[in-house]
């Protein structure tokens, strides 16, 4: 069985294991962050990597800098049409010390709504993998994927 990735674990690992693709990712992705070049294409002509190679690895692997500064998270949500599955997913978050920031809502089509929540984990008293965890448990919560992060 394949696990999304929201489900999956993360780890530290030291450069120099790293695949030469994965290094050059970072450094194309630092590119693009610092504004020194204007597209991805250019990100990955200048450090020599492959644009598959880039997209694969580019929501993958981050510096470990920016996972310590980072404190937003953005969740996207697959939930059953019910009656409190919103208040009681927002419970959860609230539990978990986040501080919520934005919440967008599909209208519910079939009996299904689409929930994406932007929220500042930087007092959060657990792991994101123990509030992904938590969150699945709900019976209303068809999927959980982290869209992104930032500082």
């Amino acid at each position: 069985m394949k696990k999304n990735r929201a489900e999956k674990k993360f780890y530290l690992v030291r450069e120099d294991v790293l695949p030469e693709a994965m290094k050059k990712t970072i450094d194309a992705k630092e590119l693009l962050e610092r504004g020194k070049v204007e597209s991805v294409q250019e990100a990955v002509q200048q450090t020599d990597l492959s644009r598959s190679a880039f997209y694969k690895y580019r929501d993958t692997v981050f510096p470990f800098s920016s996972i310590k500064k980072e404190k937003l998270v953005s969740l996207f949500f697959h939930l059953e049409d019910r009656s409190g599955t919103l208040s009681k997913l927002l419970s959860v978050v609230a539990s978990s010390g986040c501080n919520l920031l934005t919440i967008h809502q599909t209208i519910p089509l079939q009996g299904r709504a689409n929930v994406t929540l932007s929220m500042n984990t930087g007092n959060m008293t657990m792991e994101i993998d123990e509030l992904l965890t938590e969150l699945k448990k709900l019976e209303f919560v068809e999927n959980v994927e982290v869209l992104g992060t930032g500082a």
